[in-house]
């Protein structure tokens, strides 16, 4: 599958903050996600990292503060518009629609198809020219993921990582230059989260496509993550390289509480 030919843009997430009912959930949180690369948000349950997400896919709205991304500002933008930019996401709970996996892959293509519902509907040549091309590049991706074997089975007969997998291939055929997955191996054995590690390893090395990962699988995000950035209680309190962070006394203590007096 071929990378992207237009430039993978930076995303600047600068001083976000979000309130709840008075409080805060986000408190002044900043990032950078480089282009191309594996970016992993990682934090305790109630952190505020699904916050995060929600704001960066328009779900949310931030109090303050921006996300820069090709140009325009996230957080002032609807959920579509985002979209528009080469933005997608995946959920933690899986969210597909019944089906076969094509039907659900082809609902990814929905932004791109420029032929309208009489056209489509009446099988014009332009339409009926368009709707090959889009499950041609359906086909591609769907290949890409290994999920060929499987694009005319129902999805709701799929095993849960295989349905994981359709997940990604959908937010793929949107053709997006960043990618928001919200703890991809969740719910998994092991070798299926080998798999996927394995996948989006190659989302950014073959693709080009930047990824910002919110995971709990530690072990998966000190291997694949280019930089980490770790939130407690909605603040950001270490960023950088993985193995830097991972010694980060704030870190430690975020995760395996305080140290007890000697």
């Amino acid at each position: 599958m071929d990378g992207l030919s237009a430039p993978v843009p930076r995303l600047t997430v600068r001083d976000v903050t979000v309130r709840f009912a008075g409080l805060t959930a986000l408190d002044a949180v900043s990032f950078t996600v480089e282009p191309g690369t594996v970016h992993a948000l990682i934090g305790p349950n109630g952190a505020g990292k699904s916050t995060c997400f929600n704001v960066l896919s328009g779900v949310y709205r931030a109090a303050s503060g921006s996300a820069e991304y090709a140009g325009r500002d996230l957080t002032r933008l609807a959920p579509h518009r985002i979209t528009g930019l080469g933005v997608a996401r995946t959920f933690q709970n899986i969210v597909l629609t019944e089906g076969s996996v094509a039907d659900n892959l082809m609902l990814g293509r929905h932004r791109l198809t420029r032929a309208g519902f009489t056209s489509t509907a009446l099988r014009l040549p332009a339409a009926v020219r368009e709707q090959r091309r889009h499950r041609a590049r359906v086909a591609e991706i769907a290949g890409f993921l290994g999920l060929a074997p499987y694009v005319d089975r129902p999805v709701g007969s799929l095993p849960y990582g295989v349905r994981k997998r359709v997940e990604i291939a959908r937010a793929l055929c949107t053709e997006p230059r960043l990618l928001l997955l919200d703890e991809p191996v969740a719910g998994m054995n092991p070798t299926e989260r080998l798999a996927m590690a394995a996948t989006v390893a190659a989302v950014r090395d073959d693709l080009g496509i930047s990824v910002l990962l919110v995971e709990h699988d530690m072990g998966m995000v000190m291997r694949l993550a280019d930089t980490v950035t770790v939130l407690d209680f909605g603040r950001r309190i270490a960023d950088g390289p993985p193995q830097a962070v991972q010694q980060d006394r704030a870190v430690i203590r975020a995760y395996l509480g305080p140290e007890e007096p000697a």
